[in-house]
């Protein structure tokens, strides 16, 4: 409630009203494993983020040859899908609907040091630690993928971390969506920077995904990892 010139009230607005926060910087930001985010993305909780990308409705899925001959006489949309496809010989994967995507291989790479390559095991769990990162280093993850069968769209990755069963970041980052071809593609993801002090340190466990606008996982990895002072 506020006052006009002859000093009779006048109810507040939307517009005039404010709240303490107003007055504040911004929401505060915090970094855990090198992501920085706002407050109100720490509150998100991945049942969440996994509530929101079930109710994504898509359309029916179809084959490379379906996709090519709908809506063919839309010569901005042939060159579209044909500058998606590229080079890829239609008559070589044939009817398939579902598309295939395999992770070949998983690398963090950091300045002035070897690459840590990590291999995959088969069934998504390797055994006892996986990597140690350096307290505040600055380091890339980078990984290797084969696109097989049909176009995969929006694949993305997800990464959720846990230290002493408190979840302390959740990070997803949308990678693209690919036409099915021989060579395998490579993503290199943003730099992120370890967090350091000695609350920092310890060990972590882990839950990464590699998933399509379909909600289809192509692959899942269960793992820990330490925070030292040093690289091993």
């Amino acid at each position: 409630m506020g006052f006009d010139e002859k000093g009779n009230e006048v109810p507040e607005t939307p517009n005039t009203a404010k709240t303490a926060r107003d007055d504040e910087s911004g929401d505060e930001e915090r970094v855990v494993t090198g992501i920085r985010r706002s407050e109100s993305s720490v509150a998100l909780t991945e049942d969440e983020d996994e509530e929101e990308e079930s109710q994504i409705e898509l359309g029916p899925q179809c084959s490379l040859k379906e996709q090519l001959e709908k809506d063919k006489d839309d010569e901005s949309l042939r060159r579209w899908k044909e500058q998606l496809l590229g080079s890829v010989d239609i008559t070589s994967v044939g009817e398939t609907l579902d598309p295939e995507v395999k992770i070949l291989s998983l690398a963090i790479k950091s300045t002035g040091r070897p690459d840590i390559v990590l291999p995959i095991p088969e069934n998504g769990n390797p055994k006892g630690l996986w990597f140690t990162l350096k307290e505040g280093s600055h380091y890339r993850l980078v990984f290797t993928f084969q696109v097989n069968n049909n176009i995969v769209s929006g694949l993305k990755y997800t990464n959720t971390v846990w230290k002493t069963g408190i979840k302390v970041d959740s990070t997803k980052e949308m990678i693209g969506t690919f036409s099915p071809q021989a060579e395998p593609y490579t993503h290199e993801m943003h730099e992120e920077t370890t967090p350091s002090g000695m609350f920092a340190r310890g060990t972590y466990s882990a839950r990464s995904k590699f998933i399509d606008d379909d909600n289809k996982c192509y692959l899942e990895i269960n793992y820990t990892f330490d925070i030292r002072k040093e690289w091993l």
